[in-house]
């Protein structure tokens, strides 16, 4: 793992080989929490892929959107994306990631497909400010979303997944859903730390194997 800055002050994690198709990362909605989804990027990263897995602040005047959109441009210019991206979010790094994927034209970038783990689907997105359903009608690039959301979440309801899956069928964007035994921190590879409030990596078994689950997921989606 090398870190880097991927604009002034802000840090990224890069994992496995440039060359090697590229899947960026967001996590949620935790400012600067890259190390929470690092388990996950160094499981997709085994698999012969390229990881970008940037920090970035929701709590910006902006919500996070430039932070966002500049690792998204820094994750196009450091690895291989001539044959698309593959975007990975978590929590509100879905929501962000399913607003970017409504609105790639606009931001001048292919994506592979969209992997979405236990999206807030149903706030603002971070890019677009607005909610992601309410451009699904009207985008020319309709990319592939795969939506994994955890049985046992707690924090985002599975019911946004399984709206939001629903919402894309009906506009005409290939979608799968699928639902795992998981929980909201373990489907990205954390854990919930109640005495600092905030996520970081897991170091459980149970939680590592589900990692393991999701990279392998992604990883037949990226190659």
């Amino acid at each position: 793992m090398d870190t880097v800055e991927y604009a002034a002050g802000r840090l990224a994690d890069l994992f496995g080989d440039p060359a090697h198709p590229t899947v960026l990362i967001w996590h949620g909605m935790q400012s600067n929490a890259r190390a929470s989804v690092r388990p996950l990027a160094e499981r997709v990263a085994a698999h012969g892929l390229a990881v970008v897995a940037p920090d970035w602040d929701s709590q910006a005047d902006d919500g996070g959107r430039s932070d966002l959109l500049q690792s998204l441009r820094f994750a196009q210019q450091t690895g291989d994306s001539s044959d698309g991206l593959t975007l990975v979010g978590w929590s509100m790094g879905g929501l962000a990631a399913a607003g970017l994927t409504a609105h790639a034209a606009r931001h001048d970038v292919l994506l592979r497909r969209t992997v979405c783990l236990a999206g807030a689907f149903t706030a603002p997105d971070p890019i677009s400010g607005r909610e992601p359903t309410s451009a699904l009608a009207g985008s020319a690039q309709r990319s592939p979303f795969v939506l994994l959301h955890g049985i046992r979440d707690d924090v985002v309801p599975i019911s946004a997944s399984r709206r939001f899956a629903a919402d894309l069928e009906e506009h005409g964007w290939p979608v799968e859903l699928v639902e795992l035994d998981a929980d909201h921190a373990s489907i990205a590879g954390a854990r919930y730390d109640r005495a600092a409030g905030r996520y970081d990596a897991a170091d459980d078994g149970e939680s590592l194997a589900m990692a393991s689950d999701v990279a392998s997921r992604i990883a037949a989606e990226s190659g």
